[in-house]
């Protein structure tokens, strides 16, 4: 007869495989919810190695749905870019909306009121850029350059405030990612057409 020690053992991973075979297999081999994210295309390779873009992750996790990938040429692409850009402002101008809402110190206020300006503007660039790519590039390209500071005067209000937004300042960052991005893709844009402004 075998010792206890090996009857407990046996007994044991007996059970485990028991009790593991009754279980459904999604429980042991959890089905993957997220999507992978699709191989981006080569133009969307070549702007996201641009010398302007701040962050290549960001950019190439940011440009890799199928429309963005399917993008024929350079103005389809930064018109995408644009509408990205549009959408994240109003996204972080809901976001100070929010916390206007919440806080009522008047130095808070006043920094908060200059991110909903700066927003307000950001929102107003990126659409008008986006009817500029055809027309003039060179135009399109100051008009992305300019949100920048704009962002930049948001963010350091919120620091000499000391206003804590975390949610804030995450969409203050990735609003400087898409100035980038905006600013290499109206760049390339002008070097493709340079003779026509």
């Amino acid at each position: 007869m075998a010792p206890p020690n090996q009857l407990c053992l046996v007994l044991v991973i007996f059970l485990s495989i028991f009790s593991l075979s009754s279980l459904p297999t999604s429980a042991i081999i959890p089905k993957p919810n997220v999507s992978l994210p699709l191989p981006s295309s080569q133009l969307v390779e070549n702007l996201c190695k641009g010398k302007a873009v701040e962050n290549r992750r960001f950019c190439l996790k940011a440009l890799s749905s199928p429309k963005i990938i399917a993008a024929m040429d350079t103005t389809q692409l930064g018109t995408l870019i644009m509408k990205l850009g549009a959408a994240n402002a109003k996204a972080t101008l809901n976001v100070c909306n929010e916390i206007i809402k919440k806080l009522g110190s008047p130095q808070a206020l006043k920094a908060l009121n200059c991110c909903v300006e700066a927003y307000k503007y950001a929102i107003l660039s990126f659409e008008m850029v986006s009817s500029e790519l055809v027309e003039d590039p060179q135009t399109a390209n100051y008009d992305v350059a300019v949100i920048g500071p704009e962002i930049a005067n948001c963010e350091k209000e919120l620091i000499n405030a000391k206003v804590q937004a975390p949610r804030l300042l995450a969409g203050n960052r990735f609003m400087k990612y898409y100035v980038s991005m905006g600013y290499e893709i109206t760049s390339t844009l002008e070097l493709e057409n340079p003779n026509e402004y």
